[in-house]
């Protein structure tokens, strides 16, 4: 038993510390993108608060620092989102936003902006959708008091389809909300502020560290119910755990980035593909990676047209799809 978690521990570490530092490094660079220039010289000396533009020292600082540190959270957040998803309903297509939370937050958001709501209203509008859509997914998910993974995905899907129903007809009747509205169900980290980073950041932390905890156990409920049972583990109080805590998850942050695509779908999918099937790697991996997914995609909408840019969903839809068919149809082929 010493030897396995000796040897479970030095995997653990020599995955993720490779990870984490390769993060840091692509966030570092990616500082550098943008519709203006700036060296990676400048960029450390910037963060050493000795930076020698005044003008430079603001771009970074004040719009390019807070945009990356969001794509961080809201990349890793969603990918580890997906992957508990995924490991509870033992499905790859399960993911956070065919759940149906994405288009509740960003009814919620939408809604905000018609009524011409502050910042924080808008937050707090998206979170609103969101957790309606979690409480009605819950609910309806479950028969005789289970939960029903095949019940929750179909409601997730029909509660997805009414609510963006909804936004395009609320997009249709209010045209000066439309340009806005758009972007926003693109996906959109342009609007990254220090609030927005307070808001969700520790959010995604907390609950990305409880899930991880959960990850020995997710291991063993993927045996079945009555294995798990057996082996000490209490199956529907960690999955209640799980479900409810991802879905806050993801909707806080939609609540600050709107409808960002494949993230929570690819990310594990490709992480249980390279890595293997055990959670305890998995999940913390998942975050790194959609964090370093993430910065990049915002880095290739940042620049792609400058000074003009596009959503960053886009760019996720446009990588995301064509390699999510390509690693499925790899999939059957074995």
């Amino acid at each position: 038993m010493a030897n396995i978690k000796s040897v479970t521990l030095g995997r653990y570490l020599y995955t993720l510390i490779p990870l984490f530092v390769f993060t840091i490094i692509t966030a570092v660079l990616a500082l550098s993108f943008g519709s203006t220039e700036i060296s990676f010289s400048e960029i450390i000396s910037i963060l050493a608060n000795n930076g020698p533009s005044y003008i430079n020292t603001q771009i970074i600082i004040e719009l390019r620092l807070p945009r990356i540190l969001l794509a961080i959270a809201v990349g890793g957040g969603l990918s580890v989102a997906g992957a508990v998803f995924q490991a509870i309903l033992m499905n790859p297509l399960a993911e956070p936003y065919i759940l149906g939370v994405s288009s509740g937050g960003t009814f919620g958001a939408v809604l905000s902006m018609v009524l011409g709501l502050s910042f924080l209203g808008q937050q707090a509008l998206a979170f609103a959708g969101a957790l309606t859509v979690i409480i009605l997914v819950y609910t309806l998910g479950r028969r005789y008091g289970i939960i029903d993974p095949t019940m929750m995905l179909l409601t997730g899907v029909m509660s997805g389809a009414f609510f963006s129903a909804l936004l395009m007809l609320m997009i249709t009747f209010v045209d000066s909300s439309f340009r806005s509205a758009l972007f926003w169900l693109l996906g959109n980290l342009s609007l990254a502020e220090r609030s927005s980073i307070y808001f969700v950041l520790p959010i995604v932390i907390l609950i990305s560290i409880l899930l991880s905890l959960l990850s020995q156990k997710l291991n063993v409920i993927s045996l079945g119910d009555e294995s798990a049972l057996h082996l000490g583990v209490n199956s529907k109080k960690v999955k209640n755990i799980a479900y409810i805590t991802s879905s806050i998850l993801v909707g806080s942050i939609v609540s600050v980035s709107g409808i960002i695509g494949f993230v929570g779908l690819l990310v594990p999918h490709i992480c249980r593909i390279v890595l293997g099937l055990d959670n305890r790697i998995i999940i913390p991996a998942s975050f790194f990676v959609g964090a370093v997914f993430l910065i990049l995609a915002d880095a290739v909408a940042r620049i792609i047209i400058a000074p003009a840019e596009i959503p960053v969903g886009v760019v996720t839809a446009v990588i995301g799809a064509p390699l999510f068919v390509y690693l499925l149809r790899s999939k059957f082929k074995r």
